[in-house]
């Protein structure tokens, strides 16, 4: 639960902090600038707060890690839904108002995760899972979008040392398993996820994953 207030806050700040004309550079997410991405952020941020008060009293059926689904490919930018969010992002026109919005439910969403019950169990996407595990998935969601916000911005503040390291044991959970310890754990995620291609001498440490690259979670 802490971390992922840290990796949420880390995150926001990270955004806050970004002058107005880097919102008009790309991201490390295909197809979209940085005020795309942004602007998802503000509706996962939504998500959570939707999520967090939608109790379930089945069982859970996913946890933090099998919470993801694994595509085949990489997305293309050309989903409807991806495109839903360019046009929603330039509508905001201004960066500033994307700011605002994303302190402004961004900060609520915090809230709710700190004043929540690890043990609850809520739903979401028609799975049921605890509170706990649930936040804890978000912990790779916000350490991924985090790269893929400073992916071209290297002057930006890097995600929280401890949620790469979480989010790269999830990851190797879902690969079923483990990069060389060669790899430091932003690499690893990067590698890992299809956000960049791994340089041959990489290559040769990948071993056992090489034929499963990428993991394309959603």
């Amino acid at each position: 639960m802490d971390l992922f207030s840290r990796s949420w806050a880390a995150l926001r700040t990270a955004v806050a902090e970004l002058p107005d004309e880097d919102f008009a550079r790309p991201s490390g997410c295909t197809g979209w600038l940085v005020r795309d991405l942004v602007c998802h952020l503000i509706i996962d941020a939504q998500d959570v707060l939707i999520t967090l008060v939608t109790p379930a009293e089945t069982e859970p059926t996913r946890d933090a890690v099998t919470y993801w689904d694994v595509a085949a490919t990489p997305p293309t930018g050309d989903d409807p839904l991806d495109a839903l969010i360019v046009r929603l992002a330039a509508a905001y026109e201004e960066p500033r108002l994307l700011k605002f919005h994303l302190d402004d439910v961004g900060s609520a969403a915090g809230r709710a995760a700190e004043l929540a019950d690890p043990a609850v169990r809520v739903g979401t996407r028609d799975e049921v899972l605890t509170a706990g595990d649930y936040l804890s998935a978000y912990v790779l969601e916000w350490t991924l979008h985090h790269l893929d916000l400073i992916a071209y911005l290297p002057d930006a503040a890097e995600p929280p040392a401890e949620g790469l390291a979480r989010s790269r044991e999830m990851l190797e959970k879902i690969a079923g398993a483990a990069f060389s310890p060669s790899f430091s754990d932003k690499d690893a995620l990067l590698i890992g996820t299809g956000r960049r291609a791994p340089v041959e001498a990489e290559k040769a440490e990948l071993g056992e994953l090489a034929p499963k690259l990428p993991f394309v979670l959603g």
